[in-house]
């Protein structure tokens, strides 16, 4: 009922003279306005029920015996009852114990209140002090120019009260000038109040925005760690395992054909290419678990891993019967490269020269690392069919088997470093993949 929100501006317009009450606060913390807030909300209701006690007690104890005496006992226990079911009714709903919303009579409540105290004041100007704490929820409950109406009528009764109780012919100074600072009192401190109550509900809008922003933030971060994590994953697999597998199968069919005619020595040195294969693809399986770069960079330099790469494409070639001649050259002086480079730089000849074997029919691959002072390039050059560059981005990178992602995934991970990947290539002219790394930037 007495909630401790000020009225919505609709209520202080002249609408309904109800109140939104204000649930559990949203802030992670307490602070200072709050704390005020609670402390008011508190005082209001103990100095009601302190107030109506002490005038309880003087009327039971120094009035004059009358046959009003009793009665108006009754009316005060009452209006005590009343009082606190309002209360503890507002307040359950406040914390969610009861769907009940007890706002909708507030106004009821308050003027059932209101006519107990007036009824009281009528028989005893001991209960005048009442009017203080009720001062304060007029001024909450209704509108601000009702509650001002009143707060006045409520000062004259009390001044009238006393009056009345004093037995002079004209009102005392006193009896007229408390009642009227305590209405001023009253109206000032309930501004006051309202000004403390909107900085608490900016403070709570302002943390509950906060923690949303946060949310999305922390959701959105999520997303983008996990799309990032999935191409990281999808460029390794490609480049490393899907690679080897591929030629596992290509090498291992080279070596059944040579069994069906006859040539068990071919077959052997296939399978045994194929057994390496293998060996090699479970080391970069094994590295790539445990998060760590390519197992060949961990064995030799990067000049030493792309020559032995080199060899291994010359190799698998020749085993399925392509004749198929690559080299490696070596232009400038080598200076040592940060390790995501040189995995870059790897991977990117094995994917050039992955797609050699499988695709251009070439007779010759040429992969050169050239240091240039600023910057370091690899080029993997064949000689084969080529292709329209143009024609296969419209066709798109990736095809419905799963192939296709290695020129979209090199280009993914050199940009990552800064650098840049071009595609030169036509149809009957071979092609060229060209990469460049800036060393200032490493």
């Amino acid at each position: 009922m007495p909630a401790v929100d000020p009225p919505t501006a609709d209520a202080r317009q002249g609408g309904t003279g109800t109140a939104e009450a204000a649930g559990p606060s949203n802030l992670d913390g307490p602070n200072s306005s709050q704390t005020i807030l609670r402390f008011l909300r508190v005082t209001l209701h103990v100095g009601f029920a302190v107030l109506l006690a002490v005038a309880l007690l003087r009327l039971l104890t120094t009035a004059p015996v009358g046959p009003q005496r009793y009665p108006l006992a009754a009316v005060a226990l009452v209006l005590a009852c009343v009082y606190l079911a309002g209360t503890v009714r507002e307040k359950r709903h406040s914390a969610g114990r009861t769907q009940l919303d007890p706002h909708r009579y507030a106004v009821l409540w308050l003027a059932i209140v209101t006519v107990l105290w007036g009824v009281l004041l009528a028989g005893s100007a001991e209960f005048s002090w009442l009017a203080f704490p009720l001062f304060f929820l007029h001024l909450h409950l209704l509108p601000r120019w009702t509650a001002l109406l009143t707060i006045t009528l409520m000062t004259a009764a009390v001044i009238a009260s006393q009056w009345a109780s004093s037995g002079l012919p004209l009102p005392p100074l006193a009896v007229v000038l408390g009642p009227v600072f305590g209405a001023v009192f009253s109206v000032v401190t309930s501004m006051a109040y309202r000004a403390l109550y909107r900085e608490a509900e900016n403070q709570r809008r302002a943390a509950d925005e906060l923690r949303r922003t946060r949310a999305e933030l922390a959701r959105t971060q999520h997303e983008s760690g996990v799309l990032a994590e999935r191409e990281r994953l999808a460029r390794e697999i490609h480049d490393t395992l899907a690679q080897g597998f591929s030629s596992i199968v290509l090498i291992s069919r080279a070596a059944e054909k040579s069994l069906a005619e006859g040539d068990a020595g071919t077959a052997a040195e296939r399978l045994a290419l194929v057994q390496q294969t293998a060996s090699d693809n479970l080391a970069e399986a094994r590295s790539f678990v445990r998060g760590l770069s390519a197992p060949q960079l961990a064995e030799a330099s990067l000049v030493e891993s792309l020559h032995r790469l080199c060899g291994q494409t010359e190799t698998e070639a020749a085993v399925r019967g392509a004749g198929l001649a690559c080299r490696f050259e070596l232009d400038g002086g080598p200076v040592e490269l940060p390790q995501p480079y040189k995995v870059a730089l790897l991977r990117a000849a094995q994917a050039s020269l992955a797609n050699v074997r499988l695709h251009a029919r070439a007779r010759t691959a040429v992969v050169t690392l050239a240091f240039l002072g600023t910057e370091v390039t690899l080029d993997v050059y064949d000689d084969g069919v080529g292709f329209d560059p143009l024609a296969v981005a419209a066709a798109g990178a990736v095809r419905p088997d799963g192939s296709g992602f290695g020129l979209r995934s090199l280009r993914e991970r050199v940009l990552a470093l800064n650098g840049s990947l071009e595609l030169e290539s036509a149809p009957g002219e071979g092609t060229v993949v060209a990469v460049r790394l800036p060393l200032g930037r490493a």
